[in-house]
């Protein structure tokens, strides 16, 4: 028996953000798609179908509110023969906007290039959740792909109509439907010209599968590649309103701290510059940028602080505080102690994990306008209709009053779920009386933002004289509960979760904490497999059945070379394995230590990964080996430092990402499942690099690195 990875509705238990309350406390009707898009063909789907429970959740922090009942378009075909999509999730960088384009082009039978997708506007889309989990493959993909077979369905029955034919016997190929009996044919645009056809989705609509794309599964350049690598894209920080203003916000010096006076004269006496008070919230704008920024170094503030837990003391901090209510992600089997007292060996180990930034390419930004009591944001985030329900939330407003609208922006890694950019702005640009433009900069970005969990994780095993596990008992405190079950084969298990009082603003992140069970799970298993005197791959082999993780750990180390080779002096090998979100990775790696500095590199990577049928396997290679890079930065040297509410290194040069010099050779072998439906691969590709690494460390050096970062001076 097993914990099995997280249903398709769950949302774990780490991501604090979507919990927590407003940072900020201040004292749409159903649309017509015909008169906004013109005639044609559009596809839509009621809310309380259960082909429209994409992302449960609502717009605000609640995953168990009612859905929306008003009926939501998802596809349009104009008389032009163009097709529009409407979805909720949003393109940070991971590139679906390719990837549902395929969708789309492969049931519709069209070419990609007729394709447009509205993303992430939350007038003129579905309601979704938010793009996190890994989920969009796995449930916008397929709905998109119902929409568009549904619309392809109306076109074919709308020609046979008019050629008074069984609409069996007609075919679709590049937006045209042919008869190939009369060889009479008729274009999408032709059939929907002058029309104005609502067709729902079926309940039961067969999609192509997989071994039949021709579309779908195959390499297709990044939609809008050209305007990104040229400058002509424009992101969130891009934006601009005439008459706009700028906008900056006064932080206080450390977490929590309160306002007790404020002198705003010499600010206030600058051309231009309106000073904004309201609470703890004291903010300016400008004409430019740099005239908010002197007006913010004009204003005299005075704040209270309190005490509160340093870096030094955050590990026992956890364990301390942990919260003992109803454990989340709590699962036993068995008997540990049955097990234990079986065992023939027994091991323990603690393993910790830091606090660390998502470091994205474009910080925070936003832009805000109020008209007539409305108000429009555009803003960069993962979440535009959460986005929404928190301005909705702290301006007192009907949802309907607030439109909020995602440009494509410079990645997320799961820290942009929530709105301080976009209430800040909303906040100044309501002073003001003019569109407000507010951009944090780095320093901010590394301080206010919200950081991935620390943690604490123990481990205890027993193990028989032939290398079989007996007992398994696994304690998490605060780093959180994704993934933290396993998939060996062990009779006796018990897995707890433990929340705790974080001392710093904490959430979701790449992977969540899947990326820390597996750092602790994996090298706990390379533990094991020295005290069995095994070899680490056939110790795990031996107590895993599941197949396709031994697949992917088979298919990596073949391809690595595992067993073939010795390293050569000062270089040793590790591996890891591990599953989430409906994928299965296995990473080796080879790490190079040098014996007089003690710099410690990464060298080489393969990585195999299995996430049923591949949609865009160059799309997916990109996030495998994105995946990697970001997670040796999180293996070796990534950490938040802290004292006493105070971020010690909130900025690059003090806060170390992966370089271009700290790049190994990757290499990515895909397991194309055919007959599997598709998984996300956002996320779980980045879990088995840390353990990898740690375990290659050790291989290299004989010394076991318990706690992430393992080189945080890079050595």
């Amino acid at each position: 028996m097993r914990i099995s990875t997280q249903p398709p509705m769950a949302l774990e238990p780490e991501r604090y953000e979507l919990i927590a309350p407003p940072t900020y406390r201040f004292g749409v009707a159903r649309r017509d798609f015909f008169k906004l898009l013109g005639g044609g063909i559009a596809v839509f789907c009621l809310h309380d179908s259960p082909l429209a429970a994409q992302d449960a959740g609502r717009s605000g922090r609640r995953p168990d509110d009612d859905l929306p009942q008003d009926i939501s378009a998802w596809l349009h075909i104009n008389d032009k023969g163009e097709v529009t999509v409407f979805t909720g999730k949003v393109e940070v960088g991971q590139n679906i906007r390719t990837s549902l384009t395929q969708a789309v082009a492969e049931e519709l039978s069209v070419a990609p290039g007729s394709v447009q997708l509205l993303m992430g506007d939350t007038e003129r889309v579905p309601f979704d959740m938010g793009t996190f989990g890994s989920r969009t493959t796995p449930t916008m993909n397929p709905q998109l792909r119902r929409a568009a077979s549904a619309a392809r369905d109306a076109l074919i029955a709308l020609a046979a109509e008019a050629w008074q034919l069984d609409p069996k016997g007609l075919v679709t190929v590049s937006g045209v439907v042919t008869d190939p009996e009369s060889h009479r044919s008729v274009s999408y645009g032709e059939l929907a010209k002058g029309r104005e056809l609502a067709k729902s989705i079926p309940a039961e609509d067969p999609l192509i599968p997989a071994a039949q794309w021709k579309t779908m599964g195959k390499p297709l350049a990044k939609v809008a590649g050209r305007d990104i690598v040229t400058g002509r894209h424009r992101y969130p920080s891009d934006i601009k309103l005439p008459g706009m203003l700028y906008g900056k916000v006064l932080r206080p010096p450390a977490f929590a701290a309160t306002l007790t006076s404020l002198d705003a004269q010499k600010a206030e006496a600058m051309p231009g510059v309106t000073v904004v008070h309201d609470g703890n919230f004291v903010g300016v704008t400008a004409p430019s940028s740099h005239d908010a920024q002197a007006a913010i170094a004009a204003l005299n503030a005075t704040w209270k602080t309190t005490p509160q837990p340093s870096g030094d003391e955050l590990y026992d901090y956890l364990k301390k505080n942990a919260v003992h209510a109803e454990e989340r992600g709590s699962h036993t089997a068995g008997s540990v102690e049955k097990g234990l007292a079986e065992a023939s060996a027994r091991l323990q180990q603690t393993y910790t994990v830091a606090y660390i930034a998502h470091a994205p390419l474009e910080p925070r930004a936003a832009v805000a306008e109020w008209k007539d009591g409305k108000l429009t944001v555009w803003t960069g985030t993962q979440r535009p209709f959460g986005v929404r329900g928190e301005l909705a939330e702290v301006f007192h407003l009907p949802e309907d009053h607030v439109h909020v609208l995602m440009p494509d922006m410079g990645s997320g890694y799961g820290g942009k779920h929530t709105g301080e950019a976009a209430v800040e702005a909303a906040r100044l640009a309501k002073a003001a009386g003019r569109p407000v433009k507010l951009v944090w900069t780095r320093e901010e970005e590394f301080t206010w933002a919200y950081f991935r969990p620390a943690g604490v994780i123990e481990i205890s095993a027993g193990l028989a004289s032939d290398g079989v596990i007996t007992a398994w008992e696994f304690h998490n405190y605060n780093s959180g509960g994704a993934a933290i079950g396993t998939l060996y084969n062990i009779p006796n298990q018990r897995i707890e979760f433990h929340p705790s009082q974080s001392p710093l603003r904490q959430g979701s992140y790449r992977s969540l904490a899947a990326a820390a069970n597996h750092f602790a799970r994996e090298s706990f298993m390379d533990e094991l497999a020295h005290l069995a005197r095994m070899d680490p791959l056939d110790f795990r082999l031996k107590n895993l059945t599941d197949p396709r993780l031994r697949d992917a750990l088979q298919a990596a180390a073949k391809r690595f070379g595992w067993g073939e080779d010795k390293p050569q002096p000062g270089h040793g090998f590790g591996i890891a394995g591990g599953f989430d979100k409906g994928g299965y990775v296995a990473t080796c790696a080879e790490v190079a230590v040098d014996s007089a500095t003690r710099q410690v590199r990464v060298v080489r990577v393969v990585t195999a990964f299995d996430c049923g049928a591949v949609v865009n396997p160059d799309g997916l290679r990109n996030q495998i080996e994105g995946a990697n890079m970001m997670g040796i930065g999180g293996a070796l040297f990534e950490a938040i430092r802290f004292e006493n509410g105070r971020i010690l290194n909130p900025h690059f040069a003090q806060y170390r990402v992966p370089r271009f010099g700290d790049a190994p050779a990757i290499e990515v072998v895909l397991i194309d499942r055919k007959d599997v439906p598709s998984a996300g691969a956002g996320e779980t590709p980045i879990v088995g690099i840390a353990p990898a690494t740690g375990n290659a460390i050790f291989a290299a050096t004989g010394q076991r690195r318990r706690a992430l970062p393992m080189a945080p001076e890079g050595v």
